[in-house]
């Protein structure tokens, strides 16, 4: 899915690539290479200028649309992935930052020159140092390179107070022979980049720009620079994906190996995230402080370094040729590596993020505070009302799930799953849900769920007779019916069609006879739903049954694994010739996989980014423990690149949310987070083992268990590697292995 969700920013969109296929073909942009590389104005910055793209984002008084960060996300992303060389994204983020600077004549002369037409760069990078004078200040040094500064035509410049390191002066660039801009051989190649020097340079009273706000520049700057990213990550994500779909060796398209496959899928989880984390910063424009700051800081962290490895892997891809001048991937590469390193130091951006994760925490909530006020209203009396209930041990787990007055309480307020119909929810819609969810995050309370059943009572409801509804849906929101889920087999993990579980007709129902391994719960579970085989005939997928199996019954036998935890939460199930009752066979024989892949339109509203394994949290706990053996320095970068994981999980959940409330298709966000999901409890729990030295060799404290307990999640819903297979074929549209 692209940067914009909204009807007018996909608009906005179609008409930035328009205008780039029009003005800005890659024949046209190679034959200038020399032009640009030097500063030149490339020959359609008037059409620009004409269409006002360039000032999207700038204020209406100042001549620009008044619109903001995300209206100029949606423009560079476009602009991004048709590489449209030359001055635009130097220019968009000093007018951006300039904006962000208090009212003055300066600022109003700097924004009046962008939205006319004037070209611009901001020279924020160190070496220059500003010392105070009776006739205003002096400026001395060489400052690092910056993009887009040969050829500028309005520069911002920032400088270090002599003495005091901590002020800084801000300033406009005064043409003068103090004043020499060195032009660099740049690694982008279509677009220009030096250094600024200043020899005793004046800078005059009405040349100095009051200070912008820190945290806005900041994240206009990220906001820009991330975008641009996600747009280099999709034009090489598609190019890639179209060679290796026709690209044909050993007798069959490159793509159809699985090696390839998960290379292209890796590649749409990387662009996703990355378009993720460069909306998410763009709509923290008008947030609090703290959100831009820790908005800004994640999109350095995952987007900038995204759009590296999706150009890397873009050349891979192609082989030889994508190694080549001539093709047109290593230019992208180039922009890819030119922006990360103008961005700043990833790792310094990874510190930054842990510190500010340290205190707190990204808003991705979505509905204003005044939003449902009926329904707030109704749901703190519940709550008030449960507060007055006797609590059940272990209420207050998540996980634990066997009912008392409490939960009772709030199945008949249908809050235990308010996406549900009535009379079992609300028919709450993501908004409701949000509400709901807040709700009970102010009481310092976890919503109530039915765990195994948060899939079972979906297919019921689906596909159950009404018999079955009223038998198990509202016990088991009550907390008196316990699931299990009876699918996986010694020989049927992920190919889960394969399993051997039998199913013979016998008068009344049903004989079921086979063995079913790493079930959870079994052990605690009153029910369980099964799949059997009911017509050892028909082809895997279609001979298959759908059961729902009382866990009390003749001939069942629950045998619990200990795991290398020392936990034993997994169990396997023999059963030997355990009878079924018609009445609990769901829809009719033969239907039983179309029930197991019930859609999820269904399923309860998970915006969450918290990870069981390798989470912000226990990061954040390890550092204020004092437990761990590496600097702290590292640990609150770990604590950065795991809170940017958390956040970017989250940022796909939003977007796909609003995508659906927009009546757009959310695209491949659903299974981007699943895998991604695995990838970053695999990466954030390995990088928290990285930083505890003595401190991992006792399971006390938790740590070394958090990162022994991960195939767990990692080997439930499908391994990685299974989910990267289903993205590749049915996302990527690759062509099957064995086509």
């Amino acid at each position: 899915m692209p940067l914009p969700i909204e009807d007018d920013h996909r608009a906005l969109a179609d008409s930035a690539a328009a205008f780039a296929r029009r003005h800005a073909p890659m024949a046209a942009t190679r034959a200038a290479l020399p032009d640009l590389a030097a500063g030149g104005r490339p020959p359609w910055w008037d059409a620009l200028v004409r269409q006002g793209l360039h000032a999207v984002h700038l204020p209406e008084e100042h001549g620009g649309a008044g619109a903001g960060l995300m209206e100029l996300a949606v423009v560079v992303e476009q602009l991004g992935r048709a590489l449209v060389p030359g001055p635009f994204v130097p220019t968009a983020i000093a007018g951006a930052v300039v904006a962000a600077s208090p009212a003055s004549a300066v600022r109003d002369r700097l924004l009046a020159a962008y939205a006319g037409g004037a070209t611009g760069a901001l020279v924020t990078t160190p070496g220059l140092t500003a010392r105070h004078d009776p006739d205003g200040w002096r400026v001395d040094g060489s400052c690092l390179p910056v993009l887009g500064l040969p050829g500028a035509e309005e520069v911002v410049a920032r400088a270090a107070v002599a003495g005091d390191p901590s002020r800084a002066l801000w300033f406009r660039l005064a043409p003068a022979e103090t004043a020499v801009v060195h032009v660099d051989e740049g690694t982008d190649l279509t677009r220009s980049v030096g250094r600024l020097e200043l020899a005793d340079h004046r800078v005059a009273p009405d040349d100095v720009l009051e200070a912008p706000d820190q945290t806005l520049a900041d994240l206009a700057v990220n906001t820009v620079l991330a975008a641009e990213a996600a747009g280099i990550a999709s034009w090489c994500l598609a190019t890639a994906v179209e060679y290796v779909r026709t690209r044909v060796q050993f007798g069959r398209p490159v793509g159809a190996f699985q090696a390839v496959q998960h290379k292209a899928a890796l590649m749409l989880v990387r662009t996703e995230t990355a378009c993720a984390a460069a909306w998410d910063a763009a709509r923290a424009e008008h947030q609090p402080a703290a959100q831009r700051r820790l908005a800004a800081a994640a999109a350095a962290v995952t987007a900038l370094p995204a759009g590296i490895d999706a150009a890397f892997e873009c050349v891979m891809m192609h082989g030889g040729i994508g190694f080549t001048w001539e093709h047109d991937a290593h230019l992208y590469w180039r922009r890819a590596l030119s922006i990360a390193s103008a961005c700043g130091a990833e790792e310094q951006w990874a510190h930054r993020l842990g510190e500010a994760a340290r205190t707190d925490a990204r808003d991705f909530a979505f509905v204003a505070e005044d939003a449902f006020p009926e329904l707030r209203n109704e749901v703190r009396r519940v709550l008030d009302e449960i507060e007055t209930l006797p609590a059940t041990p272990g209420e207050d787990d998540r996980y634990a799930v066997r009912g008392g007055p409490r939960r009772a309480r709030l199945a008949e307020a249908g809050l235990v799953a308010p996406h549900y119909p009535a009379p079992y929810g609300l028919a709450a819609g993501p908004g409701e849900q949000s509400v709901i969810a807040e709700e009970f995050a102010r009481r310092g309370l976890h919503q109530p769920t039915t765990v195994i059943g948060e899939w079972v009572l979906p297919t019921l409801l689906a596909h159950g007779r009404p018999e079955q509804q009223e038998r198990f849906v509202m016990p088991t929101l009550r907390g008196e019916i316990v699931w299990c889920q009876l699918f996986s087999e010694p020989g049927a993990g992920s190919d889960l069609a394969a399993l051997s579980t039998r199913a013979a007709r016998v008068p009344g129902g049903w004989s079921l006879t086979g063995q079913k391994v790493w079930t959870s719960g079994a052990h605690e579970a009153d029910w369980g739903v099964c799949l059997a085989r009911t017509d050892p005939d028909a082809p895997k997928h279609r001979g298959l049954s759908y059961f729902l199996v009382d866990m009390r019954a003749p001939g069942i036998d629950v045998r619990p694994l200990r795991q290398s935890t020392g936990r034993a939460e997994f169990n396997e199930v023999f059963l030997d010739d355990v009878f079924v009752p018609d009445e609990c066979l769901v829809s009719e024989p033969g239907r039983g996989w179309r029930l197991a892949a019930t859609t999820l339109s269904n399923e309860r509203l998970s915006m969450g980014g918290m990870l069981t394994h390798g989470s912000a949290e226990t990061v954040r706990m390890l550092i204020e423990r004092g437990d761990h053996a590496a600097s702290r320095d590292e640990a609150v970068r770990v604590l950065g690149r795991n809170t940017a994981r958390e956040m970017a999980l989250s940022a796909l959940g939003l977007r796909g949310v609003l995508a659906r409330l927009s009546d757009h298709d959310p695209g491949a966000e659903i299974s981007v987070q699943k895998v991604f999901n695995a990838i970053a409890q695999r990466d954030g729990s390995r990088a928290l083992v990285s930083l505890l030295g003595p401190a991992g060799t006792v399971a006390g404290g938790g740590y070394a268990i958090d990162h022994i307990g991960l195939p767990s999640v990692l080997f439930g819903g499908g391994t990685i590697e299974i989910q990267l297979n289903v993205i590749a074929q049915r996302v990527l549209g690759l062509p099957r292995q064995d086509s």
